[in-house]
């Protein structure tokens, strides 16, 4: 089984797509990621990239998609420590790398602060390498 880690554009661009994974591949991600995929979707309709109608479409498969979500203890401690390590990353953020690091075998993400900090802690991919895995 492979583990795919995912941000929340990763997530955005998993059900924007309609893709499916085979039963042999997983998504995991912190807690946290429907929030910050609703916000990226908000952040869109205000700069005018979007509808409210087509961000609205987008809620409920976000809301609806089966991934592994982790928001542990100890998930939230490697985070903290990441972001100590890399100026300018936040915990949120770091807590991405976290997950990866824990539970995943890539961190799927096109965020350079992300990529960053993943160097040396996780192989990164972009959301194309998820249509592979199906």
């Amino acid at each position: 089984m492979t583990r795919f880690a995912i941000d929340a554009a990763t997530l955005l661009h998993v059900v924007e797509s309609g893709l499916e994974l085979s039963a042999d591949h997983q998504l995991v991600a912190p807690r946290s990621v429907r929030t910050d995929a609703l916000q990226l979707l908000l952040e869109d309709v205000r700069a005018g990239r979007r509808t409210e109608r087509e961000a609205r479409a987008l809620h409920d498969p976000v809301t609806e998609l089966k991934f592994r979500a982790l928001g542990d203890r100890v998930t939230r401690g490697v985070g903290w420590r990441l972001a100590l390590e890399h100026d300018g990353l936040g915990v949120a953020a770091a807590e991405y790398v976290a997950v990866a690091r824990q539970q995943a075998d890539v961190l799927v993400t096109t965020d350079p602060a992300l990529v960053t900090a993943a160097e040396g802690v996780v192989p990164v991919v972009g959301p194309d390498a998820l249509h592979g895995a199906t």
